[in-house]
């Protein structure tokens, strides 16, 4: 990928999870964050908030990104070691299981004290595997149908540990937070999986279209001559 279409690619991930962080903090920490200003009349410290929700969105597409491409280096990586894709979607099948069974047993389980927290992690949960079964089919769609198990642990492996440091917070308007950040890494992560193609081929047109302008100009220096 070229330098301005790595550009580009980094600065709508970026503004993706600006966006989706900043609107769903409105609705999701709306009694936490937003309501006393509002209520109040309170505008700077209103639209201060918001920002705080738009550069935390910033921080977690970052975070997401990162994620992204060390997962391209991990498979690359596990193609290699495993010396066939078919061998190496069966190991991914079972990180992706590991993965949900101890989202179930050792992150929502212990902190669903109460029955609006049990369905807020089953719903979560629901949010999570069946965004990534979806994206997952897009991308076989659009590409190879072998890419299927890949994109689906990219959604949910990857997803989840970005997602692991708030699971791992013990405070009591956590729940909030949790729900929050799982969408903008979704999204994030959703964009990068779905666009990574159309900006790599982006970028070998604009390779061939700079070296037939260095092409012309070798010649025209050549006629010169």
């Amino acid at each position: 990928m070229t330098i301005r279409n790595w550009f580009k690619f980094f600065l709508n991930a970026l503004l993706i999870g600006g966006l989706i962080t900043g609107i769903f903090g409105l609705f999701i920490r709306w009694d936490d964050a937003f309501s006393v200003y509002f209520e109040a009349g309170q505008w700077s410290e209103f639209f201060a908030a918001f920002a705080f929700m738009v550069v935390m969105g910033f921080t977690i597409s970052v975070i997401a990104q990162m994620g992204f491409f060390a997962y391209l280096t991990v498979h690359q990586m596990g193609v290699n070691i495993f010396r066939t894709l078919t061998l190496w979607n069966w190991v991914q099948l079972l990180i992706i299981a590991f993965v949900i069974f101890d989202l179930i047993m050792f992150r929502f389980r212990p902190n669903a004290e109460t029955t609006a927290q049990i369905w807020l992690y089953v719903i979560l949960l629901a949010v999570l595997i069946i965004t990534s079964v979806v994206v997952a089919v897009v991308k076989a769609n659009l590409t190879k149908k072998h890419a299927l198990i890949s994109a689906l642990f990219f959604m949910i492996v990857i997803s989840t540990l970005e997602w692991l440091p708030v699971l791992m917070v013990r405070a009591d308007n956590v729940d909030s937070w949790v729900t929050l950040l799982l969408f903008p890494i979704l999204a994030v992560n959703a964009y990068q999986l779905l666009a990574l193609p159309k900006y790599n081929a982006q970028s070998e047109v604009d390779r061939l279209k700079l070296e037939e302008r260095r092409k012309k100009r070798r010649e025209a220096a050549s006629a010169k001559n």
